[in-house]
């Protein structure tokens, strides 16, 4: 064998090498792949049961839970009327999430700047205020009160605390049987506030995927700090597209009508079991059974 043949044997060798390399690599990068997509699917099966469990679990929906907060609080203080406002991030204002009293229904269709009428001001500083004449009260809102034709004698508005941060304020209009509200309605008050901010902030979690899915990997073993933030990083894109699935809005939506009835009482409950677990049975024994049992794909 001459020394010319050697080297293209040679040639040969190495370009062999190369191929054997990229397919090496390539077979590495489709196992990551993979990885990442059985990852992503026991990941979305995770939060859809999670989120199917919490809403079947929870007796009341979110909008239920925060009037009966505030109902409460405008009977046991007696209040004719009593709000309650969320701060809006990213309109830099309040939003009525509950209005309670007679002009309720108008006064829902307003929003409040921060630092505008006694709630806007409470939402801004964090302190409480109690006012006993607030048609002369240059702070109060007489634009949204006139709107409405509601104008109230006294308020009571308490900040909503979470983590330190404030996410809005409970207010009540109208101390009844007495002029203005006391000290002790105050401090009454400031506990249903801090009701109110847990089970916003527990339903905000539960309904929101990005919230849920960071619990999810806080709560995850064996990952580095690099793999947490990545995986952190990827949670926006990832949220989005599984809340658009099909198969996590129709969990939610059957959750939705199991609590309903299982809420009735024992006998809906075994009811509502009877018909699922056969119906599944069924589907189960079908040719192809079900994609899987959180009607996934």
């Amino acid at each position: 064998m001459t020394l010319g043949s050697r080297d293209h044997d040679g040639d040969h060798d190495g370009h062999a090498y190369d191929i054997i390399a990229q397919q090496t690599a390539e077979i590495e990068r489709l196992k990551r792949q993979l990885a990442d997509q059985h990852f992503a699917q026991d990941l979305r099966a995770a939060l859809t049961l999670a989120a199917t469990a919490g809403m079947i679990a929870s007796p009341v929906t979110h909008a239920q839970l925060l009037e009966m907060i505030v109902q409460t609080a405008a009977h046991v203080i007696s209040a004719r009327s009593a709000a309650l406002f969320l701060i809006d991030g990213e309109q830099g204002d309040l939003s009525f999430e509950i209005a309670l009293g007679p002009k309720a229904a108008e006064v829902k269709k307003f929003r409040v700047p921060l630092g505008h009428g006694i709630a806007g001001l409470v939402a801004l500083t964090g302190q409480a205020m109690a006012v006993s004449d607030a048609q002369s009260n240059p702070q109060q809102a007489a634009d949204i009160a006139q709107s409405v034709g509601y104008v109230p004698q006294s308020i009571l508005c308490v900040p909503l605390f979470y983590e330190d941060q404030i996410t809005g304020v409970l207010e009540l209009l109208d101390k009844a049987g007495g002029a203005s509200f006391t000290p002790g309605d105050m401090e009454t008050l400031g506990l249903f506030a801090n009701q109110a901010a847990v089970a916003i902030e527990q339903s905000r979690t539960h309904r929101h995927l990005p919230a849920l899915i960071g619990e999810v990997i806080d709560s995850l073993h064996g990952l580095s700090n690099i793999q947490m933030q990545q995986l952190k990083q990827h949670v926006p894109d990832f949220a989005e597209s599984t809340e658009l699935e099909a198969g996590y809005r129709r969990s939610l939506e059957l959750a939705r009508l199991v609590r309903d009835i299982a809420w009735q009482g024992d006998e809906s409950f075994a009811t509502c079991m009877t018909i699922l677990r056969s119906f599944a049975h069924y589907q189960q024994t079908q040719p192809g059974g079900m994609v899987n049992q959180l009607g996934m794909s």
